[in-house]
């Protein structure tokens, strides 16, 4: 079997741990498994290279609101499949990852077997889907919306929109990014520009149509 490039995306170190020895056991020794602990490294890793084979993508990442990292990936590295892995099993999330464009969708829960026949099915070009999860509602218009413009920024735009609906002051994600706060204010006209929004609650706003369930 052909030796494969996977990042494994998650902020627990015991998960991380336990995909990296499913994957080895599944796909053989020689299949290179490399970790992130929140989206800034896992775009870091992509930044270094943009061919990996699959991204394992944990749903509540660090620097991520519920759908946005996948959007984001899905955006910048359309090429790269993308599975998102998650202890939230309801119906409606696994209806959202599909619908934000993962390959597959992996429950925390499942058996170790599960797992890597999963990422098999996604190597070979196909995509995983737990029993009985295809009728259930789609996604709303905003929150298709909200994914098309997410999808247009770039990973800084991400990082700067993220920090902005975390409440932060232009000067402290200056800081933050060790850019000028000028660079910062650019960024924001660009990221309002592409989202259609004025204001930074209404940026916060659209952003919370990516949340995993709407209205928790």
């Amino acid at each position: 079997m052909a030796a494969y490039e996977i990042l494994i995306a998650d902020d627990h170190p015991l998960f991380r741990s336990a995909l990296q020895q499913a994957l080895s056991l599944g796909l053989g020794g020689e299949s290179k498994l490399v970790e992130a602990a929140s989206i800034a490294e896992l775009e870091a890793r992509l930044g270094e290279k943009s061919d990996w084979d699959l991204v394992l993508l944990d749903l509540n990442m660090p620097g991520a609101y519920g759908f946005s990292g996948l959007v984001l990936l899905r955006g910048q590295y359309p090429q790269v499949p993308v599975v998102m892995v998650s202890a939230q099993e309801e119906a409606a999330v696994v209806a959202r990852a599909r619908e934000f464009g993962a390959s597959g969708f992996i429950p925390k829960s499942s058996a170790l077997e599960t797992i890597q026949e999963a990422v098999r099915v996604v190597l070979d070009g196909d995509v995983w889907w737990p029993p009985q999860s295809a009728d259930v509602a789609s996604v709303s218009e905003e929150a298709k919306a909200a994914s098309a413009g997410l999808a247009s920024l770039t990973p800084q735009q991400f990082r700067v929109l993220t920090m902005v609906c975390d409440g932060l002051l232009n000067k402290q994600i200056a800081y933050e990014l060790n850019v000028s706060e000028a660079t910062v204010k650019a960024h924001v006209t660009a990221i309002f520009r592409k989202l259609g929004v004025r204001t930074r609650t209404q940026a916060a706003l659209l952003l919370q149509q990516l949340e995993s369930v709407p209205g928790q």
